[in-house]
């Protein structure tokens, strides 16, 4: 079958979105790579600073040794640490909001609400309203150096039928939910590696104390550190936050989806439809705001 000129041109804003989002999880990977070597960094110097001085006077060279490893790996934590720094982290959010901006409005043209409706140029609009979001991120256009687009069809979305189908049902089945307890499996591994090292802690303070078991007390600290550092990394990683928020819009959206099924007519115009699509492509979008700003500030 031949494709048309319009097809042509949404598939063109297609690919753009991909190579978008190819960029924004390339740019996650790097932020989230270089914060879990920082924080394992950090780690190694406190365990190899407290071995170091323990080994001192029993193996002068093993403890240089170790003190070697400890200043190289304390040094080298705030190198990565800036890596995944707000400069970064500011970049893969407006290029994950470019890529989320060109994904809403495909399926709005696709749809045929909005200003594609009964409109014979769909894609020429599509393609200049593609433009403007690109040009909003120019500077960001660098992170697109030498990704090519995936080969994937267009989403099967013709109607509103097609639409609630292909984009609203599995944005809530398939990313918003698994999200949401991806996030809280995080968030309940962290819980328990916290408590698993309070209750290390708490051990080596006791032999310490009680047994008089030599140098355990000077573990005591360096596991409380590393409980801090991780708690730190949890908190900087917003899971329960991220939990929350994928929650909150699997909900809303469902609450739309009933509406729409049981509601007869309740879209039965193509105003109503339009208003339909525009509020589910809202409420996706005040959840990615959300996110970004929460990443964003403090």
């Amino acid at each position: 079958m031949a494709v048309t000129q319009d097809e042509s041109a949404i598939a063109a804003v297609w690919d753009q979105q991909n190579v978008w989002s190819r960029s924004a999880d390339r740019l996650k990977k790097a932020v989230e790579g270089a914060r879990s070597k920082a924080l394992l960094l950090a780690i190694l110097a406190a365990v190899l600073g407290t071995g170091s001085a323990q080994a001192m006077g029993r193996n002068e060279a093993a403890g240089k040794a170790l003190a070697f490893a400890a200043a190289l790996a304390a040094g080298a934590a705030p190198l990565f640490a800036q890596r995944g720094g707000a400069a970064r982290l500011s970049d893969w959010i407006r290029v994950r909001a470019v890529s989320e901006a060109l994904k809403a409005e495909v399926y709005t043209c696709l749809a045929r609400v909005g200003p594609y409706r009964d409109l014979a140029g769909a894609g020429a609009l599509l393609a200049e309203r593609g433009r403007a979001y690109r040009t909003d991120g120019g500077d960001l256009i660098r992170y697109t150096a030498g990704i090519a687009a995936l080969p994937r069809p267009l989403p099967p979305v013709t109607d509103l039928d097609s639409y609630v189908e292909y984009r609203l049902r599995r944005q809530i089945e398939t990313y918003y939910r698994p999200k949401a307890e991806r996030m809280r499996r995080k968030v309940v591994l962290a819980g328990r590696v916290e408590l698993g090292l309070g209750g290390l802690a708490a051990v080596l303070a006791a032999a310490a104390g009680v047994f008089s078991v030599g140098g355990l007390a000077a573990w005591v600290p360096v596991v409380a550190s590393v409980s801090v550092a991780l708690t730190a990394h949890a908190i900087a990683q917003r899971y329960s936050y991220q939990q929350l928020e994928f929650m909150r819009t699997a909900e809303e959206l469902e609450r739309l989806l009933t509406r729409w099924e049981q509601t007869p007519g309740a879209v039965g115009t193509p105003e109503a439809a339009e208003a339909f699509v525009a509020e589910c492509e809202h409420v996706i979008s005040i959840q990615n705001e959300a996110w970004m700003i929460r990443w964003t500030v403090g």
